[in-house]
């Protein structure tokens, strides 16, 4: 028995000793990685000399023949992490380098230089950040995990449920309510979560909706079942909330049930307008707001493009969709109340956009609205113009804004605008203490507007106040800070907007706005506040901003381009 237990212990010790060499392997081996099939497994190798990167420059190395590594160099330090950005893998290094911070050129969204962490939105992910050491001869050495080389994104590590006893209620199924139950675990909340969901779906990239016809929920949804399984967050789908009573901290639900909360963060987003109009409910008679009505518009276009579609409205949604539906139909109108689609850009960029739609085939009535819709069988089959004239309509798609959801809260003493707004201070708390609000429905203060409240229905946003919202929840003290992004696609070209101008009174545009390669500055008394482009200018001034930066009217006319040396950009190398 004494010889086969010192056997073991000899065996023992040999296997410690090998696992030691067998760890240190990357090491002795320099610049070759291990093989193996490990999830562990890590990749050891000097990149590039440290002279080859400046100050305030981001380029992309070879990390052997296992993948590639984004370096940025800040305050002589070389920081190593993911090239790809998490939302929709966008080449991080043609971004905006900023202070502490690598910013995405396609949609804004941030990740911290030394963790990879997502710190400004789209997109729900990190991105991996590796270890960097500079050797004496100037090389520098990454070590990076295989798994995170192929992946190219992580979710950052969440608590495990402990308090029952605490309930940290979300209403909402949208990108802020999203956010929001995972930043509450990421930031140590060990208490319940419960989200409730008005959609029977887990939440999704609304944004497809418009901009997708063969969308699937499978393909769009942010987590599956098994992730909030997985996190103890608690989803009740396909339920409304009816009413709020801030005094037994209650909600009270359209299944008959009643949910109590510690803390609580609205995030109920908007519901399409309807016309109120003869024929308004009949068949085929849509909506874009939700996966199942861009599911509905599919089936009712059917594939053999014999059908004539008429989409009242001419904002984003309306201009997104008339051009998901013209290769699918033999006819797209969009029918404005504007002279112009997306006027909002302004008389030039508007007409231009006019004319892009015109010569993919789309008709636009200008200064026009539908009357009323006619139908045979109760389906729709034309729509009548104010005018008279009656266009043959298949389809009819009413993207004529949105109202807020929250009828709920009247009567609440939470405060609420005249238009359905909830206003909040800095922290995204409402009226009522320990209950926030956030996403569409929040009127917060703007960072880029001089922190003036507003209420803005972007995705980027949303996000953005899930995330600050279960920080306050949590009484982790964070003010809001960001630069509003939005973006769209139309016809294929990619516009994106950064800042915040809602009374522009002047728009100078520099670049070929023909070809559609512009910027276009949007002014509001002698500053610019907010940037259009269909180029990486608008990260780069989301950044400018973000810092505190201000730039003049004056400044652009001059010289359009002088500023942008003032933010850092990357270079392939």
């Amino acid at each position: 028995m004494i010889v086969i237990c010192l056997i073991m212990a000899s065996a023992i010790v040999r296997n410690r000793w090998f696992n030691k060499l067998w760890r240190s392997f990357p090491m002795i081996l320099g610049n070759r990685s291990v093989t193996g099939k490990s999830q562990d497994e890590y990749v050891e190798s000097v990149v590039c000399n440290i002279s080859a990167i400046g100050e305030n420059e981001m380029k992309v190395f070879d990390i052997g023949s296992d993948g590639k590594v984004l370096l940025a160099k800040q305050k002589g330090k070389v920081f190593a992490t993911g090239t790809l950005c998490s939302h929709y893998k966008a080449p991080l290094v043609t971004g905006a380098l900023g202070n502490g911070k690598v910013r995405c050129p396609w949609h804004g969204a941030c990740f911290n230089l030394a963790t990879g962490d997502i710190e400004d939105f789209p997109g729900l992910d990190s991105i991996p950040s590796y270890e960097v050491k500079i050797l004496g001869d100037g090389g520098v050495k990454v070590k990076a995990k295989k798994s995170d080389l192929q992946e190219n994104k992580r979710v950052k590590g969440m608590c495990k449920l402990k308090n029952k006893t605490k309930n940290y209620v979300v209403i909402g199924g949208g990108a802020a309510a999203a956010k929001c139950v995972e930043t509450l675990r990421q930031e140590g909340c060990d208490g319940q979560i419960i989200m409730i969901c008005k959609e029977p779906y887990n939440p999704y990239d609304r944004i497809k909706v418009s901009k997708v016809l063969d969308t699937d929920i499978s393909k769009i949804q942010l987590r599956g079942d098994n992730f909030y399984k997985d996190n103890n967050i608690e989803l009740k789908k396909g339920v409304l909330a009816t009413k709020l009573d801030p005094i037994q901290k209650q909600v009270h639900l359209s299944n008959g049930e009643i949910v109590k909360f510690e803390k609580l963060f609205i995030a109920t987003g908007s519901q399409p307008r309807k016309l109120q109009i003869d024929g308004v409910n009949l068949a085929n008679v849509l909506t874009m707001r939700t996966v199942d009505d861009v599911q509905n518009l599919a089936n009712c276009l059917g594939n053999n493009k014999d059908k004539h579609v008429v989409i009242s409205g001419s904002s984003f949604v309306a201009m997104e969709t008339a051009a998901m539906c013209l290769p699918k139909a033999k006819s797209v109108t969009v029918v404005m109340r504007t002279p112009l689609p997306l006027q909002v850009f302004g008389e030039a960029i508007g007409g231009r956009i006019a004319e892009l739609f015109k010569e993919k085939g789309v008709t636009l009535e200008a200064n026009m609205s539908v009357g009323k819709l006619e139908g045979s069988g109760g389906v729709v089959s034309h729509a009548v113009l104010t005018d008279g004239r009656r266009l043959p309509a298949d389809v009819v798609i009413l993207a004529v804004g949105s109202t807020y959801n929250t009828d709920f809260l009247q009567g609440t003493n939470v405060s609420v605008n005249s238009n359905g707004a909830v206003p909040t201070d800095e922290y995204l708390e409402t009226s009522l203490k320990h209950i926030f609000a956030g996403g569409d429905i929040a009127f917060a203060p703007v960072f880029a507007n001089n922190n003036q409240r507003a209420a803005i229905g972007h995705w980027q946003l949303a996000l953005y106040h899930g995330h600050i919202a279960a920080k306050n929840m949590l009484g982790k003290k964070t003010e809001l800070h960001t630069v509003p992004f939005f973006w769209t696609n139309l016809l294929g070209s990619a516009f994106r907007y950064t800042g915040y101008a809602e009374q522009a009174d002047d728009v100078v545009i520099d670049g070929d706005l023909k070809a559609l390669q512009f910027t276009a500055y949007f002014c509001q008394e002698g500053v610019v506040k907010a940037v259009l482009s269909t180029n990486n200018t608008t990260a780069a001034f989301a950044e400018y901003l973000s810092v505190g930066n201000r730039l003049t009217k004056q400044e652009v006319q001059a010289d359009p381009k002088k500023w942008l040396a003032q933010v850092p950009k990357g270079k392939m190398n």
